[in-house]
């Protein structure tokens, strides 16, 4: 007979028992098998997975399959004050020409493969950042605890893209001053998330074991505690993929991103779309569709993901 606690949080009943049972069935691979086999189950984890793999791909073989270098002008000779060719006028440039000539199918790939360095190299500079500071945190507790959590309330005070606008301000207006904006930016989410999940996990039955066997305070955390309080660090990372795509974006619109403007990058691309929209709306609809459509994968694997790690689901 299953036991049930008293409503968590939100009203829920967590079904200790059957949770129990649900890991009883996950099989010589433990709890990571599991997590992968809920997500093949998951077509919402397909549909996330495939959007997300096709960017990948596209940034990839930019070199490759860009009909024209990142930075060529190829169509110059057929722009005019009043007349940019659109998505189908010219053969040669079947989504049309940008205001300087360039073909925007070429921008959009080459935008691709910017929009993924910032935002993996962003995101890891947020993680690794973030991941420190919280497992000081979790680790020591006490007077460190707080001297790093009271840090992070104050930089969680301020909006996550006001904060990043002020940084790429200060760094100067280049690529790699976004991705420390950014990055910086989400710092306070992972160290609060890891820090929580942390000290969860300190008051597990298997850390007390650890302690009463004489483990000391860092083997228990490097081997036991932060391995399995990693999860939602993970799944928060897959999520802040997507923010820091639309972030990036964000300030090339702004123009903190740096570069000549004809640099292929999509915010770059919406900030000149701007005053051509009267006669060529084609060259905000595209990079705007393709931010979006790039952001939504990532949001939907992550989602699965976390769906599949949340022990709250894996009983049912």
């Amino acid at each position: 007979m299953s036991v049930a606690l008293p409503p968590a949080q939100g009203g829920e009943i967590v079904d200790t028992v059957a949770i129990a049972q649900a890991d009883l069935k996950e099989g010589p691979g433990g709890f990571w098998h599991d997590v992968f086999r809920r997500i093949r189950r998951n077509p919402t984890a397909w549909i996330g997975a495939g959007i997300v793999l096709l960017f990948l791909l596209v940034a990839a073989l930019a070199p490759i399959i860009a009909p024209y270098p990142e930075t060529a002008l190829p169509g110059a000779k057929f722009i005019t004050p009043t007349h940019i060719p659109g998505p189908g006028e010219l053969p040669q440039f079947p989504l049309g020409l940008d205001r300087f000539g360039g073909d925007v199918l070429s921008k959009l790939i080459w935008g691709a493969q910017a929009s993924l360095l910032v935002g993996v190299i962003s995101t890891l500079m947020g993680l690794a950042g973030g991941m420190l500071l919280g497992l000081l945190a979790g680790t020591f507790g006490g007077w460190v605890d707080t001297l790093i959590m009271r840090f992070v309330d104050i930089i969680l005070s301020v909006p996550n893209l006001l904060l990043a606008v002020s940084i790429a301000a200060i760094l100067g207006q280049t690529p790699f001053a976004v991705m420390i904006a950014i990055g910086a930016a989400n710092v306070p989410i992972f160290a609060r998330l890891l820090r929580a999940s942390m000290l969860q996990q300190r008051s597990s039955d298997y850390v007390l074991s650890a302690q009463t066997l004489g483990l000391g305070r860092g083997r228990i955390t490097m081997s036991h505690v932060l391995p399995n309080a990693i999860g939602p660090v993970i799944v928060q990372g897959t999520l802040t993929l997507a923010t820091a795509v639309i972030d990036a974006a964000a300030l090339s619109f702004l123009g903190l991103g740096g570069g000549r403007p004809e640099t292929a990058e999509w915010g770059r691309m919406l900030t000149y779309a701007q005053n051509e929209l009267a006669i060529a709306p084609w060259l905000a609809f595209f990079p705007g569709i393709c931010i979006a459509v790039t952001a939504l994968g990532f949001t939907l694997f992550g989602e699965a993901l976390r769906e599949a790690m949340d022990p709250r689901t894996r009983a049912r």
